[in-house]
């Protein structure tokens, strides 16, 4: 059996001989069907163009990677640990993004009950993420003084923590005691469908559910302005111009990073990684975890969230301050300015 992780973050366990996966089983976990036209799922149809993705001698099984790769997603595969696990390729990623409309969110809340982005509908909406590993854990209590502030004039905030255990996130949550949604994203659903790579990031969604303003770094409050070396206040003072005026600042208008396959890749590399570490098997989640990090060297959720999830000490260890020391070096990649 092979632990399979989808997109969406969801496990399924399949029956794997040799690289090839039972056709019914993989359908009925993941919900695509191998028919005459292609690979289906409900009414869209993804053809084949000729590659073949069932066993020559047995057409009720599937290859796993020509499964993926017929999906336009990268597979992570290992073998020996029976545990595999998918992403979007960078160009599906830019696909996904490329009508400008917010991705579907709905995910669990610390005590595992589904928190729904998508519930926000019709209103402005502003993503918060940020984890158990950054500063930005003291920050739920600041962006509940904001979510107070602009709730009546239609604002409604939905925070995100990017961390590979619940209970990691707990005791931030019940110490911000914070009244908007508050979702754990183990799998980094979120950072892979919004291309976010370092928290405290934050989005802004319209109305009509498209974004306004791409991923930026903007911290809730000044406890740790600093390191981040970024006023909290220039960004609520821009948010509360969108949420009063429509006034967008001009950041809002810079595109948003384009990603890598090795970018994409990495993130189902931590996904491995994830369960593996979960499931005891340290070593081998170091290794696939070392192996995200050289395909996504500025990506902090992978970086210093995979020091958090191995045991290391992600604020004062010698990992830690080996990798800020060469990320400030190098310009601090990927803190987009606020406004």
């Amino acid at each position: 059996m092979v632990v399979l992780i989808d997109v969406d973050g969801t496990s399924h366990d399949l029956p794997l001989i040799e690289g090839y996966v039972d056709a019914d089983a993989l359908a009925a976990a993941t919900g695509w069907v191998l028919k005459p036209v292609g690979l289906c799922r409900g009414d869209v149809c993804v053809p084949l163009l000729g590659r073949s993705v069932a066993h020559p001698d047995d057409p009720r099984r599937v290859s796993l990677a020509a499964w993926a790769a017929a999906l336009d997603l990268l597979l992570v595969l290992d073998a020996e640990e029976q545990v595999a696990a998918v992403a979007p390729s960078a160009a599906a990623h830019a696909r996904d993004l490329g009508d400008g409309r917010a991705p579907s969110l709905v995910l669990p809340d610390v005590d595992g009950e589904p928190v729904s982005f998508d519930d926000l509908s019709g209103h402005k909406r502003v993503l918060v993420t940020w984890a158990s590993w950054c500063g930005c854990r003291h920050e739920l209590a600041g962006w509940q003084r904001v979510q107070d502030e602009l709730a009546d004039a239609g604002l409604r905030i939905f925070s995100v923590a990017l961390d590979a255990d619940p209970e990691d996130s707990r005791p931030w949550i019940v110490a911000g005691a914070p009244t908007y949604p508050v979702a754990v994203d183990t799998a980094h659903v979120t950072a892979e469908r919004y291309g976010i790579t370092n928290v405290p990031s934050v989005v802004w969604v319209d109305e009509d559910d498209r974004i306004v303003k791409p991923p930026t770094i903007a911290p809730g409050d000044d406890q740790f302005v600093d390191f981040t070396r970024i006023d909290s206040e220039q960004h609520h003072e821009a948010l509360r111009r969108w949420v009063h005026d429509g006034v967008l600042p001009a950041s809002a208008s810079a595109p948003a990073p384009e990603r890598t396959d090795d970018e994409q890749r990495a993130l189902a590399q931590r996904r491995v990684a994830a369960h593996l570490q979960r499931t005891g098997r340290t070593g081998a989640a170091r290794a696939h975890l070392a192996t995200a990090q050289a395909l996504a060297p500025w990506d902090w959720t992978v970086r210093r969230g995979g020091i958090m999830m191995t045991g290391g000490d992600p604020f004062l260890g010698e990992e830690f301050t080996s990798f800020w020391e060469e990320w400030d070096a190098a310009g601090r990649p990927g803190y987009t300015p606020t406004t």
